[in-house]
Parts: structure tokens; C-alpha cells; sequence
């Protein structure tokens, strides 16, 4: 079985920020294969995929303690870390970019940060979508938890359409895949 994750923020107030790419992508998941949102049996929402094999998930924990809610279901479904897939926004790439590693560093992602303090590795496989940085005058907290801009907002759409295909792709084939499809510039294909 695999779990398929989208980091994020719950509630209405942060629905549609650049911090919720990974809902968003969970979002569309959902609605590509008619998966219905439930309680899980951690702090968290899950669809259940069956047709896959997969699991798709929002923690509810807030982006900074996402490991939590990741580890528990982890634990309770016994699912191995092979078998993690984590979908993350990512200030460090242009708007639209999408980047599939095997495993790596946080990357000053607090949300990546929890999961890997609380799983004890880095080596889980993660697709970050980029989100860009904005004004590097701003506060970078403050830009992850706006709206995009309407100018935007088809580059977004896009880009959470790609990260949903190489979700998919990962549940079907494995991160190998998924990186060398995904991580090549839309120009480039």
C-alpha cells in the first residue's frame, strides 16, 4: 500500500495559499478517481484508493507538525517508507516547477522538517512544487500564506494537474519514474 501525502494548513482561511499546494493536489487526486474524505486514524483526512492501492491524505496538524499525523497513519497502515509519497509547495522554485527527489534535507521546509524529525530519515520520497519566492524584501512566512496572484493562477492550476499525474505515476511505477518525467522544465519536454 502506498500513502500518497499533501502538506497544508486545514481550515478555510488558508484554502488557496502557496502553503497548500500539496491539499490542493490531494484535492484533485480525490476528485480525478471519485475518492470520498474521511477520518483517518490519526490527526489527518484520508481517501481511501483502492483501485491503486493508495491511500491519499491531508494532515490536519497544520504544515509544522505534519510529521506527526504522517508517522501515525505510517504505524497503523504498517506502510514502509518506500511507499511514502509527500507532495510540498517550495519558495526555492520558480512558479510551476515541479522537483521529485527519493529523499534529501528540509530545505528550510518546516513541514518536511517535522516529518523528518519525527520519522528519523530523510530518505522518503517528496515532490516539491514551486511556488516562487515573491519580493525577497517580504517575510517569507507571510508570502507562503497568501493567496496567488490572478496572473498566476494558470500556471498553478497547471502545475497541481502535473504533481496529481506524477502522483499517480508514483503509485503505478515508483519515485525513479516520477523524476524522470517531472523533473525536466515544461520547455524542455
Amino acid at each position: 500500500m502506498k500513502l500518497i501525502v499533501g502538506l497544508g494548513n486545514p481550515g478555510r482561511a488558508y484554502a488557496g495559499t502557496r502553503h497548500n499546494v500539496g491539499f490542493d493536489v490531494m484535492d484533485l487526486l480525490a476528485e480525478r478517481h471519485r475518492l470520498d474524505w474521511e477520518s483517518a486514524p490519526a490527526e489527518a483526512l484520508l481517501a481511501k484508493w483502492r483501485q491503486a492501492g493508495a491511500l491519499v491524505v491531508k494532515p490536519l496538524t497544520f504544515m509544522n507538525l505534519s510529521g506527526q499525523a504522517v508517522g501515525d497513519l505510517l504505524r497503523f497502515y504498517k506502510i514502509d517508507l518506500a511507499d511514502l509519497f509527500v507532495v510540498v509547495d517550495d519558495v526555492n522554485l520558480e512558479l510551476g516547477r515541479l522537483r521529485a527527489r527519493p529523499g534529501g534535507s528540509a530545505g528550510g521546509h518546516n513541514g518536511l522538517k517535522s516529518l523528518i524529525g519525527l520519522l528519523g530519515t530523510e530518505d522518503f520520497a517528496r515532490l516539491r512544487v514551486g511556488v516562487g519566492r515573491g519580493d525577497a524584501r517580504r517575510d517569507l512566512a507571510d508570502h507562503v500564506l497568501t493567496k496567488f496572484d490572478p496572473q498566476e493562477r494558470a500556471d498553478v492550476v497547471e502545475a497541481v494537474g502535473r504533481a496529481a499525474d506524477a502522483a499517480e505515476l508514483f503509485v503505478a511505477e515508483g519515485i525513479g519514474p516520477v523524476m524522470n518525467r517531472f523533473n525536466r522544465k515544461e520547455d524542455a519536454e
